[in-house]
């Protein structure tokens, strides 16, 4: 497979390079916005201390490890405390349920071992399976992942669970908020074909930017018209829910298997697009235009027309319809629609393009 004519966006902050050549090496043009900072802000260790001696100050009965790097992140600091091995007493006689595998390693390579973890990596099925236990006077210590778990904690007190929560780190945007800007500016125009997303903060702090732009309900729309968002899992999967947005994620969560589920879904979803339109072949695949067989270059602002048109081939498309399709930074009037027709039509064919008089234009498609 090849990904050949395809433009990718990459929210990632981590691991960012080994995805980039992940997708260059299959032909992909990548666009690289990291929606969170480079690196997860720590709590200042004054307040780790704390709350690492709140933890260690009674017997635990049940730990819940929510993130890898958080519990790395932890056990690093207790050890430049010189409290690691009372950490990793008071931790190794609790119950231990883990989130995932990465929080599974995590323990592991300490020594310690979980009793449980969802094979959906979702927290809710953690909580899901203590649904049915009497938690009344039980401690449970929740290790955060970066967003706050307050009402998970609220959740389990109300079940009369003694619950003390440790922060390790906080996510946070990314310091130069630009590259973000450009991305959603380059979804909502549909300029990309597939926005690629690690973590559920980082939907999170996508959506939240394109709010702030003014565009989110363009970004919404296109995720669920023509861009596909593809996540590395469930968790993350499940941050778009709430906006309605359709996602796709591989069986395993790791960063290849979602990279080879894009090289095969995106080709996919391409196949099919073929016309036959005044006599000619016109075929869509990526980026590419191929005109009986001849690949044509078109710019933004005619190949967006073209996009609008075979939506529904051979259906009339406003000129107020199609404006909505131009990139942003085009001039919002419909004399850009018509100069972009006119492109377009220098480029493909005049016949191939058919102007309906005060309804709009259509593409003259085959019967």
């Amino acid at each position: 497979m090849s990904l050949t004519g395809y433009r990718i966006g990459v929210t990632a902050a981590r691991k960012v390079e080994e995805q980039v050549q992940l997708f260059e090496r299959r032909g992909a043009t990548v666009v690289w916005a990291p929606a969170l900072s480079l690196e997860p802000n720590q709590v200042d260790d004054a307040s780790l201390r704390a709350a690492t001696d709140e933890v260690l100050s009674r017997p635990i009965d049940l730990f819940l490890a929510t993130t890898g790097i958080g519990m790395k992140a932890w056990f690093n600091a207790a050890e430049q405390w010189g409290m690691l091995d009372q950490l990793l007493a008071a931790l190794g006689s609790a119950e231990i349920l883990a989130r995932g595998p990465k929080s599974v390693g995590a323990l592991r390579r300490r020594g310690l071992r979980e009793l449980w973890a969802p094979e959906s990596e979702e927290f809710e099925d953690v909580l899901e399976h203590l649904r049915g236990r009497d938690l009344a006077g039980q401690r449970i210590v929740v290790q955060e992942h970066g967003q706050s778990l307050s009402m998970v904690a609220h959740a389990l007190r109300r079940r009369g669970a003694d619950v003390t929560t440790v922060t390790v780190y906080r996510v946070a945007s990314a310091d130069d908020p630009e590259p973000m800007f450009h991305l959603i500016d380059e979804i909502a125009d549909r300029a990309l074909h597939a926005v690629t997303f690690t973590s559920a903060p980082a939907v999170a702090a996508l959506m939240e930017a394109a709010g702030s732009t003014g565009r989110r309900e363009e970004v919404v729309g296109a995720f669920q018209a023509d861009v596909i968002a593809s996540c590395v899992g469930p968790v993350t999967a499940a941050a778009f829910e709430m906006w309605g947005v359709p996602s796709i994620y591989p069986d395993r969560s790791r960063l290849v298997a979602m990279v080879k589920q894009l090289e095969t879904e995106l080709p996919s979803r391409a196949t099919g697009h073929s016309f036959e339109v005044a006599g000619h072949t016109l075929l869509l695949h990526g980026d590419e235009v191929l005109l009986d067989g001849v690949e044509v270059k078109l710019s933004p602002a005619p190949f967006a027309v073209l996009q609008a048109l075979l939506v529904n081939p051979g259906h009339v498309v406003s000129r107020r319809e199609l404006l909505s399709y131009l990139p942003s930074g085009i001039a919002g009037s419909e004399h850009a629609v018509e100069m972009a027709v006119a492109r377009l039509r220098a480029a493909i064919g005049t016949r191939m393009i058919q102007t309906v008089v005060k309804r709009g234009y259509r593409l003259a498609v085959s019967q």
